[in-house]
């Protein structure tokens, strides 16, 4: 079936531009569970559980599948990332939200749909006859969007009653959209928060902690108190960019002084280009990296860098009087050469918050489950997280994520991500130092190693007619002994005429890999294999970089030489 749309578009000569789009939609699009006969076992890729038992849910008894929306997904990935998660219905219309909003998550969930173990199932809706939805006049792409998603949650429950008469399969809603979740109930689909859903998961209670904390009235301090001045809004922050009131730049924290930080401004000349800023207040929550917009503050309120170290040593967000003295403390009488430009941040262009490595630092309040997370890169401020398991992570190194910082909390507030082990044991060290230096160093994924040769490898017809043979050459390896991948290596000869020929001889990588695939785009992530005391990252699969791209003793290889006499 074919939909078109047709709309007139004025082109800058001054013309009109006819533009047709078409959309097909098909009937052949499988649900993704097995056996089902309404689909006619139509479905690709890894599919759902026939019936799924795992978790255990109070407010969902019956075998039941999770159909979540954008939101979720955005905010709740490391959530949805647990084992206890499994057979997960990604609809076409919350990946295309999530491919828009944030290429980090984008990338985490597809590969929680690769792995085959979690059975999560990406159902093409956009193109399925009955899911499809037009955008109605008057609607926005946001409310279509979600009428999309309810519709489709309504089709699978449907759906999946004509399997047969004694199934009782359900797909559950997931929202945190309070209009969202109240129309699904009332179309008759099943629809819980998150939070709602991890709650009733009485088998795996430690699913609380990795839930994000969205909403931040329900965070803020007792007292209310206000330290922090509000954030402008992105377009008054643009505007004043635009007009010089304000400029742009990566705010750059201290690793010595917990109130001091630096912003490196973008576009400006090489005078004056690094600005400082002084004291909690003029902090205002930026975070190391975030793109900040500041307001340069006046000459006489400028100040010299400060040689004082300073470390946040978690002290009571009421003892604001000791947090004034130390900022008093930054501000020594210095000549006016030693003054710099210094700011204040009004606003975040961009937050690029990361998982945290660190450790917890357990409340001194019995029965608390408020502890301050402490990261091991100190630039990064103090964490506040909930959890129920302070005992057990105490003394281990932890993953915490940030997921807001209110007006009135002294620190972020974030979410329990991993346990990574005990402090001190190599392997858990060794695991934050990949971490901290973002350092990809997962197992390649298996849409990644579908790339890879056949084995048993050998050379071809095809390779002997466009490649030259130097078989009969002696090459060295100039690589030391023991070293697993040999792509380097050199032969020395002399030639009639008296000259010596010397030819480098490199792996051809490139004749196993084919641009553009999901193995090059991994390779080109990596970017280059990195080596620990023990330990060694590959940036391609091991097939390759210790077999077939490294040249053996008497084995055939592609290479590729270059000759200089």
């Amino acid at each position: 079936m074919l939909k078109s749309k047709t709309f007139l578009k004025k082109t800058r000569a001054g013309g009109v531009m006819k533009i047709v789009r078409e959309h097909y939609l098909r009937d052949d699009i499988g649900c993704g569970a097995p056996g089902c006969a309404a689909c006619g076992g139509a479905h690709e890729g890894p599919v759902l559980e026939p019936q799924p038992l795992d978790p255990a849910s109070s407010l969902c008894p019956r075998p039941h599948y999770l159909l979540p929306d954008t939101n979720v997904l955005l905010h709740q990935i490391d959530v949805l990332e647990d084992p206890a998660i499994r057979n997960v219905i990604v609809l076409q219309t919350v990946l295309q939200e999530v491919r828009n909003r944030s290429a980090p998550v984008y990338k985490r969930i597809r590969d929680v749909t690769n792995n085959q173990e979690k059975h999560f199932y990406t159902f093409t809706n956009e193109h399925h006859r009955e899911t499809y939805v037009e955008q109605e006049q008057g609607e926005n792409a946001n409310d279509r969007n979600d009428r999309a998603i309810r519709v489709a949650a309504k089709w699978y429950n449907e759906h999946l009653k004509k399997m047969s008469a004694e199934n009782h399969l359900q797909v559950i809603f997931i929202t945190n959209d309070r209009k969202n979740k109240e129309k699904a109930i009332e179309e008759g689909i099943p629809a819980f928060t998150c939070e709602e859903y991890v709650k009733s998961l009485t088998a795996n209670p430690e699913l609380i902690d990795r839930l994000a904390c969205l909403s931040e009235e329900g965070n803020e301090i007792e007292n209310g108190r206000i330290i922090f001045s509000e954030h402008l809004p992105l377009s008054k922050l643009q505007q004043g960019i635009k007009s010089g009131t304000y400029l742009q730049g990566t705010f750059r924290a201290s690793r010595e002084n917990y109130l001091e930080a630096t912003v490196w401004v973008h576009g400006d000349t090489e005078e004056d280009k690094e600005i400082i800023l002084q004291g909690l207040k003029h902090l205002n929550r930026a975070v190391h990296e975030d793109i900040v917009a500041i307001e340069l503050l006046p000459k006489n309120q400028w100040v010299a860098p400060s040689s004082v170290v300073l470390h946040d040593e978690g002290q009571n967000e009421d003892d604001v009087e000791k947090e004034e003295e130390r900022e008093r403390i930054l501000k020594t009488a210095v000549s006016e050469k030693m003054l710099k430009p210094t700011g204040r941040v009004v606003g975040i262009i961009k937050r690029n918050w990361r998982p945290y490595c660190g450790m917890l630092s357990k409340s001194d309040i019995k029965e608390s489950r408020r502890h301050l997370f402490t990261p091991a890169d100190r630039r990064i401020p103090r964490i506040r997280i909930e959890t129920r398991q302070a005992s057990a992570l105490e003394g281990r190194r932890i993953i915490v994520a940030i997921d807001g910082w209110p007006r009135n909390s002294r620190y972020p507030n974030g979410h329990f991500v991993k346990n990574l082990g005990e402090v001190g044991e190599k392997e858990t060290e060794t695991e934050v130092l990949l971490l901290e230096h973002d350092v990809p160093h997962q197992p390649f994924s298996q849409a990644v190693l579908s790339f890879l040769p056949k084995m048993p490898w050998s050379i071809t017809e095809k390779d002997m007619k466009n490649r030259e043979d130097l078989r009969h050459l002696c090459v060295c390896s100039v690589d030391p002994p023991g070293c697993t991948d040999i792509d380097d290596a050199l032969h020395c000869r002399e030639l009639e005429n008296g000259n010596l020929e010397v030819g480098v001889h490199i792996a051809d990588v490139s004749h196993f890999i084919r641009p553009g695939n999901a193995l090059d785009q991994e390779s080109a992530r990596r970017g280059t294999t990195v080596y620990l005391c023990e330990k060694r990252i590959d940036m391609v699969p091991e097939l390759l970089s210790s077999n077939l791209c490294s040249l053996r003793c008497n084995v055939d290889r592609d290479r590729e030489k270059e000759a200089e006499t």
